[in-house]
């Protein structure tokens, strides 16, 4: 990272940032094209063992480029208000932001596709108390990011 004074390094801060996201972009590379998608997500582990849900379409784009080339890279941000100045140069904006690269796999576990719907609701509405039939888990493609690395960087 090359503003290191922005660099966030505290696991508790770094997880708070992603528990206050609601958006999370994957990044995928696709035969010479890059294909970035924004996504609703669920969190589950800690910084060191960092896995994020998401939910989508059995077909399509990204369920392919996730059979394909698993390899992706994430970004997500909170907190973004434009500062004003002047002249243009002196614009700048206060954000906090995560990026990192993973693995991305389907999930085929019927549990685990539970956890991380679960995972999602709670994200999206801060409650963790649902229930899911077995036609609503059938019915929907989970996939899952295990991060390899994460980064976390803020200008307050």
């Amino acid at each position: 990272m090359r503003r290191k004074d922005r660099e966030v390094t505290d696991p508790n801060k770094i997880m708070n940032v992603i528990k206050n996201c609601y958006c999370c972009r994957l990044g995928f590379y696709d035969c010479g094209d890059i294909y970035v998608v924004p996504l609703n997500f669920g969190v589950v582990g800690d910084i060191d063992n960092l896995t994020l849900y998401f939910h989508g379409a059995f077909e399509g784009r990204k369920a392919e480029l996730i059979k394909n080339n698993p390899s992706v890279g994430f970004e997500m941000d909170i907190g973004y208000q434009l500062q004003i100045a002047d002249i243009p140069c002196g614009y700048s904006a206060k954000f906090e932001s995560v990026v990192g690269t993973g693995r991305v796999s389907i999930v085929e576990n019927f549990a685990e596709k539970v956890e991380g719907l679960t995972s999602i609701m709670k994200q999206a509405t801060g409650k963790s108390e649902w229930e899911f039939n077995e036609k609503m888990i059938d019915g929907v493609c989970v996939f899952k990011l295990e991060a390899d690395s994460l980064s976390c960087k803020e200008h307050l």
